[in-house]
């Protein structure tokens, strides 16, 4: 696991309260191409109630049967069903006889209500049945509204919290137009998974073959991130959607669950610093991300100190927020918006939903006039330049998602903008990789949630034919150590302003133990816990 960090400001005025944004990326190792992948555990919990049937339950089948094929004889996939009961269709183990487990799911029939705490339950018992010490994952999927058993939502999100805690990752799929997203959604958020949204059977495939795929190229499992407070940190604010809480010594912890691969999470943490009564170079804080190797099951430790350079208030007073910061800032506030939108068009506000995509979608076009990064301190050095890319992919997307608000199906509308604000926050990486800008959902009666693609997914790593790839970090940012001299701008103690007139002066820059660039950055090799 890979910590690197760039802050807002580098140095913080001396004997004054301020606050320093953190830009913090989180990056899974990768799986050596040469090696086999572990064995993968997948419980399936679907909704054969009443409404599953015809179309949508014959959409289902077809993915199941499908998602069998794909994994290997020695991976564990169970499947339990639910309308006023649940029941163990297939338990779960190994998948030894794949002709008959595709005939048993072929032989589903629907029919009855809706229980989804009881199907839920069920599964999870399953999933922790046989994963056992190596973790699982659980994909709910349902189309309608739970009107038995357990249907508040907070109690609902304890329980998959719950069996997270137990190591079993949750993720939820919504089926049509008439399930209920924040039922949903609070499943998802407290299993760590994602909350998708298929409004047709074409797009349940892709998106459950598109899980499936993230699932056999997991690399870390039950990531989580803590930020101590302390002397120098008062408070902890995790900016955007993604859940944290606070533990009893104080310190703020992040579930972010799986990761494939090589994947990258971005998340933005402000840290509130009291008076610092001494100049000099001062640690806030440490970061520190733990993680499980689905592998060899050992739980390994990356760790990342925080620091900044006290200075006097004069020096500190010309200071300029850094560019990439304050993009991040945006784009996780758009992720609230969406969220809000959501809220109002469940109660039936357009309008309000309408102002709140295109105020958070007008916020991002706005950073075209932020000054370029190369720039430091220079603000207006790109007045009239377009905003960076994502910010302008999520800008088209707020605009979309705007007019959908306006016009067309209120629970299209809040289905796909509940899904959106859950892909971007819980699974950034892969959502970037595979999500276009909208066209014009005006009036369209076709599924459009961003991160929905019928069919089966493209190969992990690429992109939509008609976008870009991801942008790459600048050399030695992200990947191999720059060549390094031992006072020069990769020494390890970098923290003190002492290298550059952007240190001295008070201008944001990036700081590092590896890197010119002067981000912060962990060692790649963790350190076993």
């Amino acid at each position: 696991m890979h910590l690197s960090a760039l802050l807002d400001f580098d140095v913080v005025p001396l004997d004054t309260e301020d606050a320093v944004a953190v830009l913090l990326d989180v990056t899974a190792p990768e799986r050596a191409k040469d090696t086999g992948r572990p064995r993968a555990t997948l419980q399936i919990v679907l909704d054969t109630s009443g409404s599953m049937h015809g179309g949508r339950l014959d959409g289902a089948v077809k993915a199941l049967q499908g998602l069998v094929d794909r994994l290997d004889p020695s991976d564990d996939f169970g499947l339990v069903t639910f309308d006023t009961q649940a029941r163990v269709v297939v338990p779960c183990g190994p998948l030894t006889g794949k002709d008959a487990i595709r005939g048993t799911i072929g032989a589903l029939r629907a029919g009855g209500g809706t229980d989804l705490s009881s199907g839920l339950l069920r599964g999870i018992q399953e999933a922790r049945r046989a994963g056992g010490g190596r973790g699982a994952t659980l994909l709910l999927v349902s189309d309608g509204h739970a009107n038995h058993g357990v249907t508040d939502h907070d109690l609902l999100r304890q329980v998959a919290a719950d069996a997270y805690g137990h190591g079993v990752s949750v993720a939820t799929l919504g089926y049509g137009l008439g399930y209920d997203e924040a039922l949903l959604g609070a499943v998802s958020e407290g299993g760590t998974g994602s909350a998708l949204f298929a409004e047709d059977p074409d797009t349940a495939d892709g998106l459950i073959a598109q899980e499936a795929e993230y699932l056999l190229a997991k690399s870390a499992q039950a990531v989580s991130l803590r930020i101590p407070a302390g002397e120098h940190v008062r408070a902890v604010d995790v900016v955007g959607e993604m859940p944290s809480h606070r533990l009893p010594d104080g310190s703020v912890m992040v579930e972010l669950g799986d990761f494939h691969s090589g994947e990258e999470r971005r998340l933005l943490l402000r840290l509130e610093v009291p008076g610092v009564a001494s100049l000099g170079t001062v640690t806030l804080t440490t970061l520190e991300a733990t993680y499980v190797d689905p592998e060899t099951l050992t739980t390994y430790t990356a760790a990342l100190p925080v620091s900044v350079n006290v200075v006097p208030g004069d020096e500190a007073s010309g200071r300029v927020p850094r560019p990439e910061v304050r993009t991040e800032e945006a784009l996780q506030r758009a992720q609230t918006a969406k969220k809000r939108a959501s809220e109002a068009l469940r109660r039936g506000d357009r309008a309000e939903a309408a102002r709140l995509l295109d105020e958070a979608g007008q916020g991002l076009e706005d950073l075209g006039d932020v000054g370029a990064p190369g720039a430091p301190g220079v603000p207006g050095a790109a007045y009239g330049a377009p905003p960076p890319a994502p910010a302008a992919s999520q800008a088209a997307e707020l605009r979309g998602m705007a007019r959908m608000a306006r016009e067309d199906d209120l629970s299209r509308a809040a289905k796909t903008t509940y899904a959106s604000q859950s892909g971007y926050t819980r699974r950034r990486g892969r959502y970037e990789q595979r999500s276009q800008p909208p066209q014009n959902p005006q009036g369209s009666q076709a599924p459009w949630p961003p991160q929905a693609h019928p069919g089966p997914p493209p190969p992990l790593g690429a992109h939509p034919p008609g976008t870009a790839p991801a942008p790459q970090p600048p050399q030695g940012a992200q990947g191999a150590p720059a060549p390094q001299e031992p006072d020069g701008p990769g020494a390890p103690q970098d923290a003190d302003g002492g290298h550059g007139a952007a240190g001295r002066e008070g201008g944001p820059r990036r700081i590092s133990g590896q890197d010119p660039d002067r981000r912060l950055s962990s060692p790649d090799a963790a350190d076993e816990a």
